[in-house]
């Protein structure tokens, strides 16, 4: 469902359904930058995307928009840790046509600004924080250009000491300057949206984890409305 800048639901008959595996490979150096580890990640989104637009339906599947980039992690304590880095999103998304309905990329670059804070305790409170500022550059094909933007990934959980850990989580999203079209603003047209949902999370004594969160979405203007299911396998290589 889209909602308009208002907040309220458009009159439009909109369905849409996407299902995402996203490989990531991390590779954590021993080099020393800044007083913390430098690493480097990538990622590759392999998209299944159905959209039903009153009556007009579009269905692609592929590969996503790929980010890789550089992090340096800092260790302040066994369970105080800090990370921040620079993302380049690519636009790797096959089949990208300007007059389609379902794309599976931006088919624009994007900078992204990365913090993140977390705090573990096997046996008590969980914190994890993710802050992300977003630079988009144009869209060559359409010359559209989004709006700055800011979001951050949130999780709050108890350890119940046998590798188990139960909390909520979401993200808060807003977009901080307007888009542009042939160079020019376009008004009422910034994003924002909240969403929470429970969480669930196991860390086995051999390193791997797996955890599970479902999303809802509120206060959404300027974009689509819905809900999440994520399902997140961890291994160490």
């Amino acid at each position: 469902m889209n909602c308009d800048n208002s907040g309220d639901k458009l009159d439009v008959g909109f369905d849409l359904r996407v299902t995402t595996l996203v490989p990531r490979f991390i590779w954590v150096t021993e080099q020393q930058v800044l007083g913390g580890t430098l690493g480097f990640h990538a990622l590759v989104p392999l998209n299944d995307i159905r959209l039903n637009l009153d009556g007009q339906r579009d269905h692609k599947r592929g590969i996503g928009d790929a980010h890789l980039g550089p992090v340096i992690g800092f260790h302040h304590s066994d369970k105080l840790h800090t990370a921040m880095g620079v993302d380049l999103i690519l636009p790797t998304g096959s089949e990208y046509d300007k007059d389609d309905l379902v794309n599976l990329g931006t088919n624009f670059v994007t900078l992204q600004a990365i913090y993140a804070l977390t705090y573990l305790d096997p046996a008590g409170l969980n914190v994890d924080m993710r802050l992300m500022h977003e630079y988009n550059f144009k869209n060559p094909d359409t010359d559209y250009k989004s709006g700055r933007e800011l979001h951050a990934d949130y999780a709050v959980g108890w350890g119940l000491g046998n590798g188990w850990v139960l909390g909520v989580g979401g993200y808060v999203y807003k977009q901080i300057s307007d888009d542009k079209l042939d160079g020019h603003l376009v008004a009422d047209n910034r994003g924002r949206a909240f969403a929470i949902g429970p969480s669930v999370q196991y860390s086995s004594a051999s390193g791997w984890s797996l955890s599970g969160k479902w999303q809802d979405e509120i206060g959404v203007r300027n974009r689509a409305d819905g809900s999440a299911f994520w399902l997140k396998f961890s291994v160490p290589l």
